[in-house]
């Protein structure tokens, strides 16, 4: 059985495919829909006091945050020891945004624990990526850098 078969089969090793693959689709679907606002009204997610420093209206500043998660999930695709701390900070802004406006606080919960799952694939992404360095280079997985 060849290095990669046995990783495959190892429920870490899923575990890290299955995160990894969420956390690249989900920040730029959601990073889409703030152009296009079919899933919610993005803007009023934006507490005013984000609002007050930042130019431009709530919506312009929504096209920036879906940019930013565009490229956040892009980050995870590409590097995911890297993206998974990325996302996890993006969280934690989208968090503390969350409650200080102070309606939303279920939404924070939630997003708290996507959180938390993205410095679990920041972990995995790690063992993944030293398992790979430790393997023959015939037999490295390119996915987990």
């Amino acid at each position: 059985m060849t290095t990669l078969t046995r990783r495959t089969g190892d429920p870490a090793f899923q575990a890290y495919l299955l995160l990894r693959t969420v956390f690249t689709v989900a920040p730029v679907l959601f990073g889409l829909d703030k152009f296009t606002n079919l899933m919610t009204d993005w803007p009023r997610y934006l507490a005013p006091w984000i609002d007050d420093l930042l130019p431009g209206t709530a919506a312009q500043a929504m096209y920036a945050v879906g940019v930013i998660e565009i490229l956040a999930g892009v980050v995870v695709a590409v590097a995911p020891r890297f993206g998974a701390y990325v996302v996890a900070a993006w969280l934690a802004g989208i968090i503390v945004d969350l409650l200080t406006l102070g309606d939303y606080y279920d939404v924070a919960l939630r997003d708290f624990g996507l959180l938390v799952g993205a410095l679990a694939l920041g972990r995995l992404a790690q063992a993944a990526h030293s398992a790979a360095a430790s393997a023959p280079s015939t037999l490295r997985d390119p996915a987990a850098a």
